[in-house]
């Protein structure tokens, strides 16, 4: 195989150099060893790759596939000794990201443009995460880093995690919804008596910011933004992030109301397990938590929070 790859290598110089002396001034070998080595697989395959009666050797139709199909080859071998390299180095072949439900997926777009541009040996996979399920993702593998995550962080030895922020979360109805017209602050029992939206699983308890009582009616979807089309419409009530909800807000579609023992916010997290992170996890955690556009969309953490364990 290697005496092919080293004709192929050849092959490539002559085409872009157009002799035999300007390919061997570029790789550094004599024309006279170069002619040897294609002269050999020619002789070892039965093949005719250049044609050498004119003043200049000229590919034959045999020898033009071959430049062809081993550019290919070439540049498959070129990115397996890079993948190689980085890999040694301590990038990962994979890494799964989890992303909660939550955070605006939008804002990572130019980390992915820059991350491919920079570290393209590692392969990204992202997952989606709900609520506490993120969090469930990292503990049991099925994520590398989890971003946007909810509530505290496990209690468990070799994970890390950092404080993002905090998430605002607003109580939102439809304009012609019958709560939008209810005094403030919302008491508890009134809003047991309406249908809650809410995302994933539906317990009671399960949240601060859904707001889930015993026995209420409750339709729970897959993701916020199924839950924002049906606030909107009417059909029930719940929390939302306030970037999600304050577009609608402005437009009258929803309306924002006070409840009674509300948690405004609720604190933000990114996680990422440290006995398989390598640098591309650091290179995404350092990243996002750097990132002033993500910033711009959580209340920024002061400095007694925002260490990382």
């Amino acid at each position: 195989m290697k005496p092919l790859l080293d004709v192929l290598v050849i092959l490539d110089a002559l085409e872009k150099e157009g002799s035999f002396a300007a390919a061997s001034a570029k790789l550094y070998k004599t024309p006279s060893a170069l002619s040897y080595t294609v002269h050999k697989l020619e002789s070892d395959l039965n093949i005719q790759l250049l044609d050498r009666s004119g003043h200049r050797a000229t590919f034959t139709r045999t020898g033009q596939m071959l430049l062809e199909k081993g550019r290919e080859v070439l540049h498959s071998v070129r990115e397996l000794e890079k993948q190689a390299i980085k890999l040694n180095e301590g990038w990962e072949n994979q890494l799964t990201i989890g992303v909660d439900d939550t955070f605006p997926f939008s804002l990572l777009l130019p980390l992915i443009d820059t991350f491919y541009q920079q570290h393209n040996v590692t392969r990204l996979k992202f997952i989606n995460g709900v609520l506490s399920g993120s969090w469930e993702a990292l503990i049991q593998g099925r994520a590398d880093v989890i971003v946007g995550a909810l509530h505290d962080p496990p209690s468990l030895s070799g994970f890390g995690f950092a404080r993002i922020g905090s998430l605002d979360q607003v109580f939102a109805v439809a304009a012609h919804h019958p709560l939008a017209l209810v005094a403030e602050p919302l008491p508890r029992r009134e809003i047991k008596r309406h249908r809650a939206i809410v995302v994933g699983e539906a317990r009671p308890g399960c949240s601060r910011s859904q707001l889930l009582l015993e026995d209420q009616e409750v339709i729970a979807v897959f993701d916020f933004k199924a839950k924002l089309d049906l606030l909107i419409g009417g059909l029930g009530c719940g929390y939302l992030p306030r970037y999600l909800a304050q577009p609608f807000l402005n437009s009258g579609a929803l309306v924002e109301k006070q409840v009674v023992a509300h948690i405004s916010s609720e604190p933000v997290w990114i996680g990422w397990n440290e006995q398989t992170a390598g640098l591309a996890s650091g290179w995404w955690c350092t990243e996002i938590l750097a990132n002033s556009a993500i910033a711009g969309v959580y209340k920024p953490v002061s400095g007694r929070e925002s260490g990382v364990s």
